[in-house]
Parts: C-alpha cells; structure tokens; sequence
C-alpha cells in the first residue's frame, strides 16, 4: 500500500566508493544517502585566465562554481579560484529497497559495461552484486545474497541480527567478500578471478590493472576446473569468527589487507567485553589477529598476533605499498602494525596515557579527538594519509620508512590558512576520485570535493619536464594537469613575499605543507531535529514583490557543530520582480537582443537585450503586435520603423545569423527585419501550385533554420543563407507523407544523439537534428544534409529513428521498439528537445506534454547494437514526471490546445538552463549538476506568456505575463536551492541548532542552540581530590543557548544562556492561561531542556516560559525591537524532553523524564502539575489533537501509547497502546473524515498507520506499514 509521497530525496550521505563503472576506463563516484544510490562522474574545469573576479549572481565568478555556489575554504575569492575545478556530474540515481549499510567493489569478469561491479550491503545480511547496463542505462542485478538465518542466533538474550551493525570488507584482488553480521558472524563470497594462481607477492590489481590494457569480456565467467562458470561467484559459506579463532569472542572490526598472495584480513577483538567503568580491571583488552583464509578447504590459518593493545581502539584501516600493513584507529591514539606484527604507535591527546599501557610517541599536543574520524592515503604511492576529525579538521599522518619496515608515525595539524578548516562537520567517508581529488561525504554538513597540492611536488614535477631529453615525446595533458593542479596557490601573496620565500632556504615544514580546496559539493539539509511552519517576512519587500510570497514556508534545523544552521523550504517560487510594466491587453511577449552586425559578437562585452515584442488581444478582430525598446527608463514603444502593429498577432520571434536578422512569425507569413527593424524579407504561407494558405500553429529557431508548424499539420522548413534571406529547404518523401503536431530543432554541438552528417560533409550550420511528433504519437527524428554550400541542394534527409511508440511512455524507447496490442496510449500535444543543467554541465532532454499538461522527460543515450560497435539512439524515461493539478473540461476541443502558450526554453537564468510552462499551473523545470530534473511551480499564477530577459537592471533573469496584464521583470531568488524539488535557502550559525519554533504576534523564531566548552570539576567540600586535577585537554558538554532570530534579516536579536551542560531538547509557542484569576491568555514560549551531567549521574530538566515584548530598537538596527522575557520558569526531575499544548484552558503537557505531566501556569512564576501519567523508559513525542483531549505518547523504547485527558476531574486516562516494539522518533494524528489514524515513525526508517480497536482492551491496530527512508 503506498500511502505516501516522498517530499524530499535523501541528502546526507553515508557511504561513497570510486571505481570504474561505467566502462572499463571511467572514473565513477558512486555514493550512497540512506537507501538512495547515486552514480556520478567528473568534469574539470579550467577557467578563462583572464576572466574577471565578479561576485555577483550573474557574474564570470558564478559560472565556474555552479548556480549559487560559493568558496568555503575561506570566504573570500582568491586567485587560488581560477586553478582547474573538479566537479560531480550525475549519471543516474535508483532507490533501494533498504537501508545502505557498505559499498566495496568488486572486479568480475563478463560484466556488461567491462567495468568493475559494485556489492551492496544493507540491513538484515542481504547483499547484491551490481552492474551497469550500458543497453537499459541503467544498474542490472547480477545477484542477491541473503544470510539472515534462524540458525545464526546465538544465545536467546543476544540481540538480533538487525540490531547488530553489518558491514561488508572485499579482498583487494577481488578473490571474495566478507560481510560481518549477526554478534559475531562471517559469510564468505567467493569470486572467479583469472590468473588467480600467477598472483605474485609484489603484484596488486590495484595498479597493475590501471597500467595493462583491460581484457575483452564475453559476458560470462570464469573457468573454474576447466568448466566455464555461469556466475562470477562460487557458492558462499558462513563462518563463526569462533571457528576461525577462539579467542575472537568480541569482535570489533576487520578490514582485508594488501600484498598478501591469499585472502587475508586484519580483526580487532577481545576476549572480555570492554567498558570504560572498569578501566582499572579491564586495561589493554584488544587484541590484533591477521588471518588469512583458504577459499577452496574453507579453512583459515592466523598469521600474527598483537596484544594487549588500547581497548579504545576502534577501526582497522589497511594500507597499500609503501607504507603496507595496517592503522588501527582509536579515540586517543594511532597504531600502525607492519606485515611483521611490528607494532609503531602515537598518542594524539593526554587520555592517551591514562587509558593503556601501550608504548605510544607522544604528541598529545594535538588534543585531537578521533572518534568519527576517517582516514585515507593521499595517493596508491603515497606515504602520508589524510585524517579528517569529527570537527571537520584536516591533519595529515606521516610515516618514516626504512627500507620496507615502517619505524615511526608522525601528525600534524593542517593550518587554517591552509585550508585545514575547509570542512564544518565530521565525515561518514572518504574516496579518493583522482590525483590531487578526494570525495569526502558527511551526514552533518554539505559532502565536498576537496583538492590538494604540495610545494614541493610541484617543483620536482617542473624539474623533471625541464630535465626530459629534447627528443623524448612528453604528453601535454600531463603536463597541464601538474601544473593546474596547484597553480596560483601562492597568488595571494605579493610579489616580494613570494621573492623572499623563494630565496630563503625551504624548510621541511614549508616544502611539505598541503594546500586544500573546496571543488564542489553535494548539499545536505539534514540532520532535521526540528520542524517549524512560519510566515515568510513580507517588510522588506517592496509593493511590487510581496504580492508574490508564500504563505507559509517550512524551517528545519540541519547541521552539526560549525555547519549549523537553518533551512527554509517553499513549495512554490517567489521571483524576485525589479520592475512592473502594465501593457494593454498584452498576451504574448519575446525579448530579442540583436545587433547590427555578426562582427558585434566578438566583443567580450556582455550581450543585453534590447528589444521586446508584444502580442495584444482586445477581442477576437482585433489581433495586433508592438516592438518596444528596453530603455533606463523603463519600455518605450517604437513608432518610426517598418514593423507593422496591425499586421496581426505574432506566434514566435526569433533570431538568425548570428543575431544580425530578426524573424517574427505571423499565421499567414514571415517577416525578417534587420536589427534596426528596417523589413528585409516578407515570406508568405500561400502555395502558389494548389492556392492553400495553411497557417502558421508553432515555430522552432536553429541557426540558421526555422521549423514551421501549420494547422494542416504539415511542416516547413526554412533556411537562411549568408545575408540573412529565408528559403525552403526540400523535404524528403517520408517527410511529405506525414502529419504532425510538433517538433523542435536541436543544435547537438555535443553529438549526444550521434545523428551528425556524413564526415566528408562540412557545413557552416553545425549538427541541426529535428525532431517531429507525428498525430499517431509517434518520434521521429531527421537531420539537414548538405552536399555544398548552395541552398537549391539543401534537403531534409530520411528518418534516422522512427519511433511510433512514443505515446505509450514507455521506460525506455529505441528503435526496434514493438507496439502492444491493446495498450493504453497518451494523448501527446507538444514536443520539445532542449538542454537542461548549469554553468557546470548541461545535457540535452526530450520534453513531452500531453494534452492534460502532464510532463514527460526522456534523456537520450547511446547503446551498442548487438555484434556490432555501432551503436542506436535509446531513451530513457525519467521517474520525475509531473502529472497536472487539474483536469481536462468536458467542452475540451483541439483547438484550444492549439492555442496554448508553447513550452518555452531558456538558455540562462541565474546560470541554469531551464524549461518553464506558461499556464495555470506556471512550472519551471530546472537541473543543476548533480541532481536529476526537478519541476517547480510558480507561485504567482496564471502566467500567460514568458521570456527570457538579460538587462543591466535584471541579469540573467526573465520577464512575464501575470493574470492582471502586467509585463514582470523578474529574477530567481538569490541563494536559492532546487536540488530537491523545493526551493530551500541555507541559513547557516556555525553552531547547533537543536529545536526552533515560529512566534507569530512577532513575526521571530526561537531557535535553540548549543556549544561546546570544557568541562571542569566544580568545587566540593566532599571531593576535595577534585581541586587536584591538573590536565591541559578538558572533556567538553554542550551548553544551551535560546536566542530570537529575526526573520528578514536572519540575524539574532536577543538570546538567554542556560547553564553548562544544559541543553534545549523542546520549543513550542502556545497560547497559554496566564492568570487563574482574569483567565487571560497569550502566546507564550515554552522551552524544555535536559542538564546532562554524566552517566553516573541522573538527569535533571527545566521547563521556561517566554513572552516577546518589544523594546526600542538599537541604533541602526531597526530588527532588534523585541526582546526576551522570562515569566516563569520550573526545575524538573527528568530531563524534558517534549511540550505540548492540551486541553481548553490552556495549559500545557511536558514529558519529564518518565512522567507524562499536565501543568498550569500561576501568577507567581510556577507551574502546577494537575495531571500526570506513569511512562516507561523515554518520552520522544507528545503531541494532542487540538481541542479534543486526545493525546499519543510515543516512547523511545516500547512504543506508541494513546490516551485522552479529561479535566473534571483533571486526569490522563491510558486508551490504547501500539501491541509491537517500536522505537518512536516521530508521530502524528493523521485523520480521515470519521476515522482517526496515527501515524509513526521509527529509528529503522518505516511509517506505521496505527488505530484504536475498542473491541480490544488497550490495543492499537497496526496496519501493514511501507518503509520510507
């Protein structure tokens, strides 16, 4: 049953993985965001040196670093910005069933691309082995392994197999997979690999299969025993770890290792269950055992073992050659163990030496925090790693190697000047995409594309090009991209700085120092702990634009620690209108920018428009067009020239020859004006051999060629020639015995389609495909052969794909598509070919529109015919489509969807290349790199007809007709977001934001807050050992802050510290009872908070009551006119952990601690408890439905309850509760006319629909519930 919508896609990503998976010699990032996997590839970007550092929305700037894309290394632009760029392009996306918990790749033989696959782990031991499908374009599913068994459980008070974490390790020649799950479990994939016995001591896939040409696959196994093999795989097998080593009975985490000729991992584990309560007894407890395993005996034999080592001790990370063996990572310390069982070892902090016994170097001067850390080597040569801290903090870790033994490890702290604050969050992984280019994702901040350059490589690499021999070839691409790779990193600096550093002799630490910068990103708007509804600001805006804002607009808090912050989300977009023009009876509109000469084009001035074209319609006689010209002052209609007003209503205008001729397309005619609009060519419809005079329904524009439309539903092509004049262009026979109802003509400068003429043909037009809807609803596309340059031997030539099927949407389309018999078909009224995307890429698509204004979208692809490397043009649906907000009328005609405004494409706005639909439900369709097409309506509808527009008052924006007849310049809103199909806008704090609700009497939110400060022991007469303590490195707790943000300049007003340790768990503004005796009431601000003190000791809460007041404003800051007033305020036993407003006398329900209790606020500043009820373990969410008394309480542990409050006598009575164990982390009524649903959210990520069964005492029902993630 699907009972709902995914609002927004996944965005915080939890695992990525670089590989080649497209084709044997791609470079894929292949990221995971809960249960979405996304499949991206790389573009750089090497910008013009001689562009110009414009900040602005529509400067040179922008382009290069996507729409509304900003440097976050340091804020500021630098010339370090015009070195080559790395962006993430994305390939496709697929949601999975579950929830992703590893990724690894694999290399098989046979796979369909030649391309490694790809193994992904999820929930419950299920594991698929996945490839690409270069004929579907899509991921095909080699197979699926599940070892979820009942006889894997161990004792009956072990947790079962889901509460465990799984996660999957691959060997690095790809001879098998182990996938740990269960409490202590190991099942083993064996892969065919050829060559397996010739592996070598020093031979690693890693390398040698980059360096060799890759072999020809025929789509099948390998042999094994000289039978070939139908599967890549042999059979899998279980293990317990206990099996392999008895002494494995905690195990904690294994990784496989490289350079060994078999399969071998590395496990951590102990003997005894670790715990920081009894360090003194359990020190030293883990243990470091590599085990090697023999596929074919199914036996394993241990190599080397490790003892008494740091019990904080936490991940295994394996090391390519030269470093090899292995890093253990632990909260306090690094431990590199070599192929020998050498152990070297450095203490990062002072807890080093109090939690283990281990001989560590000491460089606990760092104070660095490793818990949540991620490392990876810089490079498959590279002796150093990057560690990346929870905090976001880079820290690069050395090694010192003699011979092949390594004999020490040292870290250092990356500057901030250097970068070594690029990120504001921790990190969930880390890939390394490419030389000098790393993938870091994060489930708190934005995911990066970070990338890095040495001093000292760069002058070794320099030396060595100067060095090369005169007569030895040198690849310029290489050479370039060493010198890209790190050029003008020292740009910032003057030119006797940089004279002075070159002179003075070079210490290690300045040769070694890394240089960071941010490439691109992905953004994440989550963790989302709070949810707020409020009403958007309308003081700032003008008369002209707070007409068109939303209502309402939803706030979320995201982000952790430095990347803090709020994101507002709107279903619909408010353009931000400069100007507001009210023509007469306007209908239409077209902005032209033309010039005098083709000459004008190669200024490197930025080309305006200079021109608009107006449609009118006063009644149905009087039809008539008008030119005006874009002046400072506003629009001024041009009189003296030869366009002619009465000549009727004009259906397109476009331009030809490089925008030297201006063409208006009237029904009955054509007509090319110079720029000046001095009429140079009147072309008629009339058919002088048969005497029709069909008219003209829709035009399509490609330099040089214009396509024509007419009501007879037959076609008309025409071609400019060098001065501008237009001429028919013959058709072919199979285009003459056609009728259609669309198409558009399509410049593939790209040859995306691959449709371009003959080689040994050159043409000045460029590769013109066209595109045609035929009335059957059938594609078909041509393309313009010219055999000279001479326009009597233009022709249109024969069909290159003739699809008849389009109208049946199918997922995919090609061109030995077959038709079923009696399948339903889609009644299709416009066709449109055009490129979606940013400044970082755009790709063409084929937009469709039925005639109820549904949207389709097909992306075009190229797929290898069978036995051949040829290959044929296929489609590919996109799953995004839109379905229209309201039905066809009945009077419905063909007429009318003739007369409906066309789809218009637009090349730039705000640096995207969009699609929007006039009408009245006005939708843009927008791209951006690295997300699919999202469609966003406009708020401000109907629109009747729209433009693209570049002035110097609105760059890079558009212009409209509203539903009064005004003519709106307008623009996108600045720093607005449309990855997710809303438009959502970053406010970032730089803290945590824990809670937010929305005051509406002061049009403010309340946001809670936190940071981290040190936590010292307080003085206590009984613990006089406390003053004692003498450490540098301090534990930190988090300390709360409430503060007021004002919401139209998102700037704090006021705030209100809490106390160390004391943190905001709950806001909520209600309308509450002040006083027992006036029983007067006003919106108040209830804050609930928990003070967290340790684990040893109890919590403690506190509940606060606000009121906003206003106050005289500061001096030049008009927003700080209302302040924070604390009226009442009550210490709990239990932290409080939810608010709620309940019953009609306004009081309110907190959940403190395990009670549940009922409150009233007194005139003396306290709260009364007047009803309570007993919980169970950890009160996630209370929540009533208004006025009714009806409250659910869901419990962290045991479930949902529902209960009802009655207040004569006051009470909480126990109605129902959920019969199942669910770990509630939201809930809601959901009600349906008469019946009243909850519905719930747990921590696995599934909705429950529950009801109350009165025929069953205390149950609620709980319906077959769909997963959502």
């Amino acid at each position: 049953m699907q009972c709902y919508t995914e609002l927004t896609p996944p965005t915080a990503v939890s695992h990525s993985l670089s590989l080649p998976f497209l084709s044997a010699s791609a470079n894929n990032l292949v990221v995971a965001k809960t249960s979405l996997l996304q499949i991206f590839t790389f573009r750089t970007i090497v910008p013009d040196p001689n562009a110009s550092l414009d900040t602005s929305s529509g400067g040179r700037r922008a382009s290069l670093t996507g729409a509304g894309l900003s440097n976050s290394v340091t804020g500021t632009l630098q010339r370090g910005d015009r070195a080559p760029t790395t962006k993430l392009i994305l390939v496709a996306q697929y949601e999975l069933s579950g929830i992703i918990t590893s990724l690894a790749r694999i290399k098989v033989q046979g796979t369909k691309s030649g391309g490694e696959a790809l193994l992904v782990s999820v929930r419950n031991a299920k594991v698929s082995l996945i490839e690409w499908d270069p004929e579907r374009y899509s991921i095909s599913t080699i197979s699926i392994h599940l070892y979820e068994r009942e006889d894997t459980q161990g004792n009956p008070w072990e947790p079962v197999a889901e509460d465990h974490v799984n996660y999957l390790s691959v060997d690095p020649h790809s001879r098998c997979a182990a996938l740990k799950f269960g409490a202590r479990h190991l099942a083993i994939l064996p892969f065919h690999q050829q060559g397996d016995d010739l592996v070598m001591d020093d031979y690693d896939p890693d390398i040698d299969d980059e360096r060799s040409k890759p072999a020809a696959t025929n789509g099948k196994g390998a042999k094994e025993d000289g039978v070939e093999s139908k599967t890549p795989y042999s059979a899998s097998f279980v293990l317990s770890m206990l099996a392999l080593d008895p002494s494995l009975l905690h195990p904690v985490h294994l990784a496989f290792l490289y350079e060994y000729r078999e399969p071998t991992f590395g496990i951590l584990s102990s003997q005894v269950a670790s715990s920081n309560s009894l360090l003194q007894e359990r020190r030293d407890t883990l243990s470091y055992t590599v085990i090697t395993l023999d596929l074919e005996q199914r036996a394993s034999t241990a190599l080397l073992s490790v003892n008494s080592l740091p019990g904080d001790l936490f991940g295994v990370v394996p090391l390519r050659s030269p470093i090899s063996g292995s890093l253990l990572v632990g909260g306090n310390e690094l431990i590199h163990v070599d192929q020998a069982g050498k152990a070297n070892g450095a203490a990062v902090n002072d807890f080093a030496r109090i939690n283990t016994s281990f001989a560590l170097a000491d460089q606990s001067d760092l104070g660095f925090r490793l818990e949540g850390c991620v490392i990876e080597q810089f490079g498959y040569d590279s002796i150093e790693l990057l560690l990346i801290l929870n905090t976001g903090e880079l820290a690069i870790v050395g090694f010192k190697i003699d011979g092949r033994s390594v004999s020490g490890l040292s870290i250092r702290r990356v500057p901030e000047q250097n970068g070594g604050s690029s990120l504001l969050a921790g990190p969930s992984c880390a890939s390394l995409i490419g030389r000098g280019r790393m993938f870091i994702g994060s489930e708190d901040a934005d995911s990066v594309v970070i990338g890095w350059s040495r001093r000292l490589d760069k002058l070794r690499r320099r030396r060595s090009v100067a060095e090369t021999d005169a007569d030895e070839e040198v690849s310029i691409s290489d050479i370039e991209e060493d010198i890209d790779d790190d050029d003008d990193l020292y740009a910032t600096a003057p030119t006797e700085e940089k004279q002075k550093l070159a002179a003075a002799p070079a210490t290690p630490d300045q040769t070694d120092d890394y240089h960071f910068r941010v490439h691109d990103l992905l953004e994440n708007f989550g963790p989302m702990r709070s949810i707020a509804l409020g009403k958007p600001d309308r003081g700032s805006l003008t008369d002209t634009q707070a007409g068109n804002v939303a209502s309402q607009e939803l706030l979320t808090t995201a982000g952790r620690g430095r990347a803090g912050g709020l994101t507002t989300f709107r279903r619909e977009l408010d353009p931000r209108i400069s100007e507001r023009h009210l023509v007469p009876n306007v209908d239409r509109l077209w902005a032209i920018s033309a010039v005098k000469s083709t000459d004008a084009l190669s200024s490197d001035l930025e080309s305006f428009d200079n021109y608009i074209i107006t449609s009118t319609k006063s009644s149905e006689e009087e039809l008539r067009s008008a030119v005006y010209s874009l002046t400072s002052s506003g629009l001024e209609e041009m009189q003296e020239t030869d366009f002619d007003p009465e000549a009727g209503a004009t259906t397109d205008v476009g331009t030809l020859n490089s925008g030297s001729r201006i063409v208006q397309v009237l029904p009955s005619e054509l007509r090319s004006y110079d720029a000046d609009f001095s009429l140079a060519q009147i072309f008629p419809m009339a058919d002088e051999a048969t005497g029709a005079e069909p008219r003209i329904v829709s035009a399509s524009f490609a330099d040089p060629f214009v396509l024509l439309i007419r009501d007879d539903q037959s076609i008309l092509v025409l071609r400019a020639d060098e001065g501008g004049d237009l001429d028919e262009v013959e058709q072919g026979a199979l285009v003459k015995t056609k009728r259609f109802r669309s198409g558009s003509l399509y410049e593939d400068s790209k040859d995306v389609f691959r449709l371009e003429s003959e080689p040994e043909i050159e043409d000045d037009a460029g590769n013109i495909l066209m595109f045609l809807l035929t009335v059957e609803g059938g594609l078909q596309v041509g393309l313009d052969e010219l055999d000279s340059h001479s326009l009597e031997s233009a022709r249109i030539s024969a069909l290159e794909l003739v699809d008849p099927g389009l109208s049946l949407l199918p997922p995919f389309l090609s061109p030995d598509f077959s038709i079923r018999r009696n399948q339903a078909k889609e009644d299709l009224r416009e066709l449109l070919v055009t490129e979606l995307g940013d400044a970082t890429h755009k790709t063409p698509y084929l937009i469709l529109r039925s005639a109820a204004d549904d949207l389709i979208i097909y992306q075009p692809y190229q797929a290898s015919k069978p036995g051949s490397r040829d290959t044929l043009l296929h489609l590919l649906k996109i799953s995004s489509l839109h379905l229209a907000k309201y039905s066809i009328p009945e009077t419905y005609d063909e007429d009318q969807s003739r007369k409906r405004e066309p789809l218009r494409p637009i090349i730039d706005v705000n640096n995207y290349s969009a699609v929007f639909m006039p009408g009245e439900i006005p939708i843009f369709i927008i791209k951006s790199a690295s997300s699919p097409p999202k469609l966003v309506s406009m708020r401000d509808k109907p629109v009747r007809s729209l433009t693209q527009l570049n002035t110097a008052r609105c760059k890079k924006g558009f212009a409209y007709i509203d539903q009064k007849g005004s003519i709106n310049f307008a623009q996108l809103p600045a720093n607005s977001h449309y990855s997710t199909g809303w438009i959502t806008r970053k406010v970032p704090f730089g803290e945590d934001v824990h809670a937010v609700d929305y005051h509406g009497p002061s049009a403010t939110y309340v946001v809670g807050v936190s940071q981290r400060v040190d936590f010292r022991l307080p003085d206590d007469e009984t613990h006089p050992e406390w003053a004692a303590e003498s450490i540098s490195f301090y534990p930190q707790v988090e300390q709360g802050t409430i503060k007021l943000l004002d919401q139209q300049t998102w700037s704090f007003i006021d705030e209100y510290p809490l106390s160390p340790a004391e943190v905001v768990m709950s806001i909520k503004t209600m309308h509450l009872e002040m006083s027992e005796n006036t029983h007067e009431r006003q919106d108040v601000v209830v804050v609930g908070t928990a003070i967290i003190r340790g684990e040893d000791l109890p919590a403690q809460g506190k509940i606060y009551v606000f009121i906003i007041i206003d106050v005289v404003p500061e001096p030049d800051r008009p927003e700080t006119g209302h302040r924070l007033k604390l009226i009442a305020r009550e210490e709990t036993k239990g932290a409080v952990t939810a608010l709620s407003e309940i019953g009609t006398q306004g009081f309110l329900l907190a959940a403190q601690g395990q009670k549940c209790m009922v409150r009233g606020l007194k005139e003396d500043g306290s709260l009364l408890p007047v009803a309570f009820m007993d919980m169970q373990c950890y009160t996630s969410v209370v929540k009533e439905l208004k006025g009714t008394g009806m409250c659910l309480m869901g419990d962290a542990v045991k479930g949902l309850w529902f209960t009802g409050y009655y207040e004569d006598p006051y009470q909480l009575r126990l109605f129902g509760k959920s019969s199942d164990r669910i770990e509630v982390l939201a809930a809601d009524f959901l009600p349906d006319g008469k019946q009243l649903y909850l519905v719930v959210a747990d921590a696995d990520s599934n909705v429950h629909i529950l009801q109350f069964d009165p025929e069953r005492n205390h149950a609620l029902r709980d319906y077959p519930s769909d997963s959502i993630h």
